[in-house]
């Protein structure tokens, strides 16, 4: 029976620092599927004056995009990526971006514009009274 050649200090530390980063990678694209992608309760997000017409803006603390049609039609959605569950965290005119891989979505209909996500924004209820926006899981 032949001896195994025993492996080098090297190879060993090379492993060893591989391993973990290899892990996350796996983990980190899971998928979004065991991720809430969305509100659980209404919430109050600002004004209405925020939101200008033809435009969106970005609720990082609530995890909600709210765009505003030329019209002055709200639409909201949310802003967890749908590809791994990341929170959206960048919002270029009505283009919103996800850190984790890139993906990206039309704010104003919640299409994706840039894979890796395949699947649309999560949209949420959204309504304006007494001047302030507020969003809401879709029944």
């Amino acid at each position: 029976m032949s001896a195994r050649p025993a492996a080098s200090r090297r190879t060993v530390l090379r492993g060893a620092a591989l391993a973990p980063v290899a892990g996350l990678g796996l983990t980190a694209c899971g998928g979004a599927e065991d991720t809430p992608l969305g509100l659980t309760e209404p919430v109050e997000l600002g004004p209405e004056s925020e939101v200008a017409r033809g435009g969106a803006k970005l609720y990082r603390d609530h995890r909600v995009v709210v765009s505003r049609s030329e019209d002055g039609t709200f639409t909201a959605y949310s802003s967890v990526c749908t590809h791994a569950g990341c929170p959206a965290d960048e919002l270029e005119g009505t283009r919103l971006i996800c850190p984790c891989h890139g993906s990206e979505f039309d704010a104003t209909t919640g299409k994706v514009l840039r894979e890796p996500a395949v699947a649309p924004l999560k949209p949420l209820t959204v309504e304006v009274k007494d001047g302030t926006v507020i969003a809401k899981p879709q029944a």
